[in-house]
């Protein structure tokens, strides 16, 4: 992977991630925290617990300052929706100053358990990609489930709709 895939990745994972967000304001609130009996139990569950994992890679990557989320307190939509928004603002920007040399560092982490790990770079960004796709998909389920129709937020709609832009 180069920077500009990279970039490209994450700039997907924030288009798709910012689409469902979109998509979950028409949820009735008593239907957002229901429990759906998937990942993290309601929508609001899961969309918190994928925002946690935005939060959580960027702060072992970028900025070891930002506050943490709790992972077991569900915020507000709103206050989710506008938090994670920035974040997703934030990684993009970060992503777009990355060079070559970047996306083959190691990154050395802890992980929650005290563990200390190291990976590429460009696999981390790749996890976090993914890690919003996995849940991502699971939200649309339950969008389904309480009578609202997710947003198409499959990598080729993402490409499609950059080879549209003039």
């Amino acid at each position: 992977m180069n920077s500009t895939e990279a970039l490209t990745h994450i700039r997907y994972t924030g288009w798709a991630s910012r689409r469902l967000l979109d998509a979950a304001k028409a949820v009735d609130p008593a239907d957002l925290t229901k429990s759906l009996g998937v990942s993290h139990g309601s929508i609001l569950g899961t969309l918190a617990h994928t925002y946690f994992g935005d939060t959580v890679w960027y702060r072992r990557i970028v900025d070891p300052g930002i506050p943490m989320p709790n992972p077991k307190e569900i915020p507000e939509f709103d206050d989710l929706d506008a938090r994670w928004r920035e974040l997703l603002g934030k990684w993009e920007s970060w992503v777009a100053l990355r060079s070559e040399e970047d996306l083959e560092k190691p990154v050395t982490y802890t992980l929650a358990d005290g563990t200390t790990s190291q990976q590429r770079l460009k696999e981390l960004l790749l996890h976090l990609v993914n890690h919003g796709t996995l849940h991502r998909g699971q939200v649309m389920g339950m969008l389904r489930q309480v009578g609202v129709k997710p947003p198409a937020t499959d990598l080729i709609f993402y490409y499609r709709e950059l080879a549209a832009k003039p």
